[in-house]
This record gives structure tokens, C-alpha cells and sequence, in this order.
């Protein structure tokens, strides 16, 4: 599986996997245009967008009312090293559930991939490709 970022100007880089393009930004008080969600806003949709489709797919598996549900999520930056350090996710259905129904529920919310991802890390390797010439540096 393969994605692209690609810088655009200033802070702004379009995501594009397929043929999906999703912008990421800073707000304007961090340098950037506001033009979209800060990667770390993207970081945390995509763990609420993951756990509100396996709880969407689970109520529909089991006939639970669940048009027009949410899942908002609210999260709190750590340091040393720099990162999101707590992240709380609200589920709201407009159902009520048995108490055996909220716990499979949940289980499944916690068994989402991207969840799932973070919480069993995966190996993360970073390479860096130079174009010496484009810069003008000499090759040896």
C-alpha cells in the first residue's frame, strides 16, 4: 500500500492515495493558510473515522439504530518527546443498548485497525532521497 504527500507551498502538503487528496495545513496563527486539518487533527480523525466505521458496521450486523450517530474526539499534546498524549473518543448513538450489547460494542470499537495500530506499534523506518545536483552540490 502506497500514499503520496506532496508540499504545495508554505505549510500546506495534499495527501493523495488513489484518487483521494486529502489537504493537511497549519492554522494561521502556527505560519500556514488554515487550508486544511493540521496532520496531527488528520492523526486523530483517522483513529475516530476508524472506530466510528467498526461501530457503524457492528450495529448494522446486529440491527441497532445508528443513522446520523457521531464519535467526537478530544486530545491533549505530551512532551519529551512532542506528541499527542491522550486522545478520548465520545460515541453517540441513538440507541440504547443492553449492558452484554455495550460491551461487545465497545470491544469492537477498540479492535479497530488504526487503534489497533497504535496500540501494538508498528516498525516505522524514515529514508531520505537527495537530488545532489538539484541543489548544486558536487558529487563525490
Amino acid at each position: 500500500m502506497k500514499l503520496r504527500v506532496a508540499h504545495t507551498g508554505g505549510t500546506r502538503f495534499d495527501i493523495t492515495s488513489g484518487r483521494h487528496t486529502v489537504v493537511t495545513d497549519q492554522p494561521v496563527g502556527d505560519g500556514g493558510t488554515d487550508a486544511g486539518m493540521s496532520p496531527v487533527e488528520l492523526f486523530v480523525g483517522s483513529l475516530a473515522g476508524c472506530v466510528a466505521y467498526f461501530v457503524g458496521r457492528y450495529c448494522v450486523r446486529h440491527q441497532i439504530p445508528h443513522e446520523g450517530f457521531t464519535v467526537e474526539a478530544e486530545w491533549e499534546m505530551a512532551e519529551q518527546p512532542h506528541r499527542v498524549g491522550a486522545v478520548s473518543l465520545r460515541i453517540n448513538l441513538p440507541a440504547s443498548l443492553q449492558a452484554g450489547q455495550r460491551e461487545r460494542l465497545l470491544k469492537v470499537a477498540y479492535g479497530c485497525t488504526v487503534h489497533q495500530s497504535l496500540a501494538v506499534t508498528p516498525t516505522l523506518k524514515i529514508d531520505l532521497q537527495e537530488n545532489t545536483a538539484a541543489s548544486g552540490v558536487a558529487g563525490s
